[in-house]
C-alpha cells in the first residue's frame, strides 16, 4: 500500500490533536485524584464512560469502519457521537486510520519504529500517535458509500462539539470534579486502552490464527476494551461482530450488539465461529 507521513496537524481538511493536548489531558486525568468525592465517581458517572466507550468497539470500529451488523440511522449518529466523546478524532479520519492498520503489517519491530519516531513518544500511546501521520493519497476513498452523509461529515469536521458540550454541562451540574472525572480521566482512560490494542495486542499474547501480522489476542486488553482486546481473532475476521470467538473470552462490546438484534434494531449481523473440535474459523454468517 502507497502511504506517505504528513504534517500532523491536519490531514486531508480533518484537524488532529497534538501531543501536547494528550500530556494536558493527563495533568486533568492526575488532578481528578485530588477531587475526590463519591457523587463524581458514582456508578452513574463510571456508566456515562461506560456507555461512551462503546462509541468506539460499537460505533466507529465494529459498525462504521468494517460494517459488521447494520442499524437504525438515528442509532448510528448516536454511537458516532458516543466516539468523538472519546477525543480520538472524527469518525471519518478515524475509520480511514483503521483501515490503514490492516492494510500494513504490523510486526514488533515495526511497533517500536513507530515508538522510537520524534513523534511517536516513549510509550505505548506513540503507537497510536505515530499511526495518526499516516495518510493515504485519498481519505475519501477510504470512506467512500454510506459514511459520506452529512451529519457523519459534520461530525468529523466538528467532532470536539459534543465533548466540549458535555464538558459544561458536567462543569455547570457537578462542578470541576465531575469535569476532572467525567473528562480529563475518562478520556485519559479510554485511549490507553485504545493505544494498547494498537500496540500491546502486537507484541504480547496469545495467536490463534497465523495471520500475515502480529495480531495477538490479550485477555488483560480485552477487558479494558470491552473486547477490543481479541485482536488475533479481529485480524482473522474483520468484518465479525463478535472478536471474542471463544466462550471463555468474554467480548461485552458484542453482547451489546447481540442484544441490539435480539430486541430487533440490530440486522445482519456478521459472526464468525471456531469449528467444534479446532481453532478452524468458519465462514462468518449473518
Amino acid at each position: 500500500m502507497d502511504v506517505k507521513f504528513v504534517p500532523r496537524e491536519k490531514q486531508d481538511g480533518v484537524q488532529l490533536g497534538s501531543g501536547h493536548r494528550v500530556y494536558n489531558l493527563h495533568i486533568g486525568a492526575v488532578a481528578a485524584l485530588f477531587f475526590f468525592s463519591w457523587p463524581a465517581f458514582s456508578p452513574r458517572s463510571y456508566c456515562i464512560g461506560f456507555l461512551l466507550s462503546f462509541g468506539i468497539g460499537m460505533g466507529y470500529h465494529r459498525l462504521l469502519t468494517h460494517r459488521s451488523y447494520k442499524v437504525p440511522k438515528p442509532i448510528e449518529y448516536f454511537l458516532a457521537v458516543c466516539g468523538t466523546l472519546a477525543l480520538e478524532g472524527g469518525p471519518l479520519f478515524w475509520v480511514a486510520t483503521h483501515r490503514i492498520h490492516h492494510q500494513i503489517v504490523l510486526t514488533p519491530m515495526a511497533i517500536r519504529t513507530l515508538l522510537a519516531t520524534e513523534n511517536g513518544g516513549r510509550t505505548s500511546s506513540g503507537c497510536w500517535l505515530a499511526m495518526r501521520q499516516i495518510a493515504t493519497r485519498g481519505l475519501r476513498t477510504l470512506c467512500s458509500g454510506p459514511l459520506e452523509g452529512p451529519i457523519i461529515v459534520w461530525l468529523s469536521h466538528y467532532h470536539w462539539v459534543p465533548l466540549a458540550v458535555l464538558g459544561v454541562l458536567l462543569t455547570v451540574f457537578g462542578g470541576p470534579a465531575f469535569l476532572l472525572w467525567g473528562v480529563f480521566f475518562r478520556v485519559t482512560m479510554g485511549l490507553h486502552a485504545t493505544w494498547m490494542v494498537n500496540s500491546l495486542t502486537h507484541i504480547w499474547g496469545r495467536r490463534r490464527f497465523a495471520t500475515r501480522d502480529d495480531s495477538r489476542n490479550n485477555w488483560f486488553v480485552a477487558l479494558l476494551s470491552f473486547g477490543e482486546g481479541w485482536h488475533n481473532n479481529h485480524h482473522a475476521h474483520p468484518t465479525s461482530a463478535r472478536h471474542g470467538l471463544a466462550w471463555y473470552e468474554l467480548d461485552i462490546t458484542y453482547i451489546t450488539i447481540w442484544f441490539l438484534r435480539l430486541i430487533g434494531l440490530a440486522k445482519s449481523v456478521r459472526v464468525a465461529r471456531l469449528q467444534p473440535k479446532n481453532d478452524s474459523p468458519i465462514k462468518a454468517s449473518q
